[in-house]
């Protein structure tokens, strides 16, 4: 990262929005007199953690921030439970746009699509024990932003969060920050998952996130990635060599004698390898990014974003897998509003029963109601 910048003196200015001060106003935090943290204050008062969180009603839509004027998004820093990571959808609108920019499941966009723990050490997300989620990603916007996070459960869930923001300053040349969430559960046979598509306009594709469950045995990484750029129809303009080959890794993430083994780096990893447990957690699961900060894929009319699911089979043949594939596509755009997907519902995000969400049935399982 260039921080060459970080000296030059600016007359914008830094505001933030959390649960101490909701819309962010001058001098407005630390005023709290009611909130989550109320009785746990009740001998200091105010100035003494009296909000210091949200509780979102089940099925509710909570917003975050509404920043009113020209500015961007900074940093963004939120926590709640693992269990909710794939309940809680976040959303972010630009200039007044009624469709979102962003629409991504809460755990997938800070790289964790499992409900299960991994730190992320890179440039624009990182994720620190135990489960502090933080994104650079730049989010700038002209005339006015606006994120929220729907609760897609039947719990009422606590979150803990602050949005910190610069205002002022000139975005009329900016791309708008757009986030897409796709689920392929199980991928179709000899189809390819889809990241982006039906993408108009110019911009710059940024990133990718991919929460990849294997549902056979064997190596299921031997699928090509692929850019449609502008005019490309049938055949990419951009093909890479192998799913583990667009991560930056190679040879099947096999250090000999460790098996698949993580990595964090600035711009790409596999922060998570999730192992079979020998009981109800009985495939792999992986979690893979790229942020192509230093690298961006540039178009000037349209995108269209894939990746091939292949393992092997006899006589050094390819396999079609049909694996359960989420993907998180990131790309800068010139309009605030794209095609997307239909919005994820609680059924499209769930995380299949594995070890630590199976409850104790003990040794005899509940009968089917008769009738």
């Amino acid at each position: 990262m260039d921080i060459g910048g970080i000296s030059a003196l600016s007359d914008r200015q830094t505001r933030s929005i959390c649960p101490e001060n909701f819309d962010g106003s001058v001098g407005g935090g630390g005023r709290a007199t009611t909130g989550t943290g109320a009785w746990n204050a009740r001998d200091l008062g105010p100035g003494w953690k009296v909000s210091p969180s949200v509780d979102v009603a089940a099925g509710a839509t909570f917003e975050l921030a509404s920043i009113e004027g020209s500015g961007r998004i900074t940093h963004i820093w939120i926590t709640t439970h693992k269990d909710n990571w794939r309940t809680l959808v976040l959303r972010a609108y630009w200039d007044g746009a009624t469709e979102p920019a962003v629409e991504v499941p809460y755990g997938d966009f800070f790289c964790h699509g499992w409900g299960v723990f991994a730190q992320v050490s890179s440039q624009v997300i990182a994720a620190n024990p135990n489960g502090g989620f933080n994104s650079y990603w730049p989010m700038p916007f002209r005339s006015g932003a606006r994120l929220t996070l729907e609760n897609t459960s039947d719990v009422e869930v606590r979150v803990y969060y602050q949005v910190t923001y610069e205002v002022g300053g000139d975005h009329s040349a900016d791309g708008y920050f757009h986030a897409q969430w796709r689920r392929s559960n199980p991928l179709p046979d000899k189809v390819p998952h889809t990241l982006v598509e039906g993408v108009e306009g110019s911009g710059q594709y940024v990133g990718t996130y991919l929460a990849w469950g294997v549902n056979s045995s064997g190596w299921w990484g031997e699928g090509e990635m692929k850019f449609y750029l502008d005019s490309d129809e049938e055949y990419p303009t951009i093909c890479g060599t192998g799913t583990e080959d667009y991560f930056g890794g190679a040879w099947n993430f096999d250090v000999p004698g460790q098996g698949y083994t993580p990595y964090s780096t600035p711009y790409l990893g596999l922060p998570q390898v999730i192992r079979p447990d020998g009981l109800y957690a009985s495939q792999q699961r992986f979690g893979m990014y790229r942020w192509h900060v230093p690298d961006p894929i540039r178009f000037r009319e349209r995108l269209r974003v894939t990746v091939q699911a292949l393992g092997w089979r006899s006589g050094w043949r390819y396999l079609p897998l049909h694996d359960d594939i989420a993907s998180t596509a990131i790309f800068y755009l010139d309009r605030p509003v794209a095609h997307r997907p239909a919005a994820p519902t609680a059924d499209d995000m769930e995380v299949h029963l594995g070890a630590e969400a199976v409850p104790d049935l003990g040794s005899t399982p509940p009968r089917a109601p008769r009738g």
